[in-house]
């Protein structure tokens, strides 16, 4: 894996926009101001990040119901994302979608999407257009456990295979599905290995270490870049929260839950990068600053902002060829 000083104050910053975001949204919501619900990805911000940091805007992704860190690990708008979150006009789903709903083509982010599993057959759509047009870009799918068992990821990861399609498979174990333990709904010996029985190249990695995420998903771009098919990628992290917000978390130990702090990955990827001489400690405070202003200013503009009208009721419902 070779990454550039830039890449990885990027990657810092893309982590810490995701931690701070969810935070902001967490107490907006709880204060009731923002509507609908919420499934936040704090916790887990490794792996998206070090999946998305080898990604560019040509290159596609599928996200899930807890698709906030996706959307800016992909480097969608924080702006457009508040405002979309906040059901307020100019989100960049036009305060329609809402935060199960976040999509921007233009960054290659094909959308959140709140059935279960539903974003593999989408991901493999873009995946074969890729490989038909031959502009050597990749489609990836991102997954929880939960979605694992769901018949569209095994007919889209064999669908892959058969026809050798620049497709990845990232399957973020926060260790619940919902509320039920992957132990429990899991009958494989890993997620990894029920994807390597389909033929393809899987591994197992801790999705907490941004270090060991960016290393396996370099290994796999460039096999799908170079046409040689598709991989999958467990990437194991907790997340902090509930399933959603609200979740009492009853499934959960305190001790479990307190375990889970201790493994940061912030606090990881911060410690790793100044060891090595990656990154200056006074560089990633000055992003600390940055992005909580960033964050905040985005908030206030969304609050601000009015919601859409009543004509637009009917607009951008469907799509037209």
């Amino acid at each position: 894996m070779q990454l550039t000083h830039e890449q990885f104050l990027k990657a810092y910053r893309r982590m810490k926009q995701i931690r701070v975001f969810e935070e902001r949204v967490n107490a907006e919501f709880s204060n009731g101001n923002i509507p609908g619900f919420l499934h936040l990805y704090a916790g887990q911000e490794a792996s998206g990040v070090g999946v998305g940091i080898h990604l560019d805007h040509e290159d596609w992704i599928g996200s899930t119901h807890r698709g906030h860190g996706h959307c800016i690990a992909k480097g969608c708008e924080i702006d457009g994302m508040m405002l979309e979150i906040f059901g307020r006009a100019g989100g960049l789903c036009h305060g329609k979608g809402g935060s199960m709903h976040i999509a921007d083509y233009s960054k290659g982010m094909l959308g959140a999407n709140a059935i279960v599993g539903a974003n593999p057959p989408l991901v493999i759509g873009a995946a074969l257009t890729a490989k038909t047009l031959k502009t050597g870009r990749v489609a990836v799918s991102l997954l929880g456990d939960g979605a694992s068992n769901q018949g569209t990821v095994f007919e889209s990861m064999n669908l892959a295979v058969v026809l050798k399609l620049p497709a990845i498979f990232i399957f973020e174990n926060n260790g619940y599905g919902e509320g039920t333990g992957v132990s429990y709904h899991c009958g494989a010996e890993s997620l990894a290995s029920r994807a390597a029985a389909c033929g393809m190249p899987a591994t197992k990695v801790d999705g907490t270490d941004f270090f060991a995420v960016a290393g396996a998903m370099s290994e796999a771009i460039e096999r799908a870049r170079a046409g040689n098919g598709p991989s999958a990628i467990e990437t194991v992290c907790a997340r902090f929260y509930g399933h959603f917000v609200g979740d009492p978390q009853l499934y959960r130990s305190k001790t479990e839950l307190e375990e889970v702090r201790n493994h940061d990955p912030l606090v990881r990827f911060r410690k790793k990068a100044c060891e090595m001489g990656l990154l200056d400690p006074a560089k990633l405070d000055a992003v600390d600053d940055e992005v909580m202003a960033e964050i905040e200013a985005a908030v206030a503009r969304a609050t601000a902002a009015p919601w859409p009208t009543p004509d637009q009721l009917e607009s951008d419902v469907y799509a037209s060829y």
